[in-house]
């Protein structure tokens, strides 16, 4: 039995490493990453940390994980796929979960990470390349009408098709409509609440037969454990009684157990270092009576 729960706690063991590596492999996965908006034509939208209107490339990260961009290639000629290097080792290249990143695109490399070596003003194509500079990651065709101010972008984040977007949102989510809730929504299903009694008593039924099984599962591992105990018990009675030793009467049990019992409820005199003598007040004491200290007058 120890050998079988040793070999089921290194398979958990096993598994919990395994899905550990996946999540971290996954976490440095590039392919997640998509271009979401783009502006060509800035006259008065948003500025860069240097106070300057220039056009800009937002990418967002659809996994529910981390993903570092760094060692990514940005590029607007597929010719040459290496054209602008992402730097690695800086923690802001890093993209959390569900979230944006904005490159701008105002050919002056020097002034950080996220300013690029080329604009958009001639782009026909922007495109981001894996760190081996071959895997192609995604990439977005530029048309060829421009609105200034007016942003190209994805409607909303799952969408595969580009639109010329109402409202401007750098780093942000795309579609700023408002949606309902959870709540509302099953509301709008299930008005009444019958919905939602039918999945509480499913939900609640489903846990007593869980419980149900566990324990008879277990129940019956323990009586069978109580069974093999009291098996190897007589066994071993009996191979005593077999090599000649004598099972004691039920005399000799009353016996130990009235001697248990009297000893339990007798008092005693736990002082057993203290000496007491009591003195004995006597009378007459043969010791100091005269008439064994007189002689008989001879006759």
């Amino acid at each position: 039995m120890q050998r079988r729960i040793k070999h089921y706690l290194s398979g958990i063991v096993l598994l919990l490493l395994i899905v550990a590596g996946t999540n971290i492999a996954h976490a440095q996965n590039a392919g997640d990453l998509k271009f979401n908006e783009i502006l060509v034509l800035n006259d008065s939208n948003s500025v860069d940390d240097f106070g300057m209107h220039t056009a800009w490339i937002e990418i967002f990260n659809s996994a529910y994980n981390t993903v570092n961009i760094g060692g990514c290639y940005l590029t607007d000629d597929l010719s040459n796929p290496t054209k602008y290097w992402i730097p690695t080792g800086d923690p802001i290249t890093k993209i959390s979960s569900r979230n944006y990143i904005v490159f701008w695109a105002d050919d002056k490399p020097t002034r950080g990470i996220f300013h690029l070596n080329f604009d958009l003003n001639k782009s026909r194509t922007i495109a981001l390349f894996d760190a081996n500079g071959k895997t192609l990651i995604d990439k977005v065709e530029i048309p060829f009408e421009h609105k200034p101010d007016v942003t190209y972008g994805r409607p909303d984040n799952e969408s595969t098709k580009w639109v010329y977007l109402e409202k401007s949102t750098p780093g942000a989510n795309n579609d700023y409509t408002k949606k309902k809730s959870a709540g509302e929504s099953f509301v709008e299903i299930d008005p009444y609440g019958i919905g939602m009694t039918m999945i509480a008593m499913m939900v609640v039924f489903s846990a007593l037969a869980v419980l149900y099984l566990i324990y008879k599962t277990s129940g019956h591992f323990f009586i069978k454990r109580g069974a093999l105990a009291i098996k190897s018990g007589s066994e071993i009675s009996k191979v005593s009684t077999k090599h000649g030793a004598e099972e004691m009467s039920g005399e000799v049990n009353a016996a130990i157990a009235m001697a248990l019992y009297l000893y339990q409820n007798e008092l005693h005199d736990y002082e057993n270092t203290v000496l007491t003598i009591n003195k004995v007040s006597r009378n007459y004491s043969p010791w100091s009576s005269k008439i064994y200290t007189l002689r008989k007058s001879p006759r």
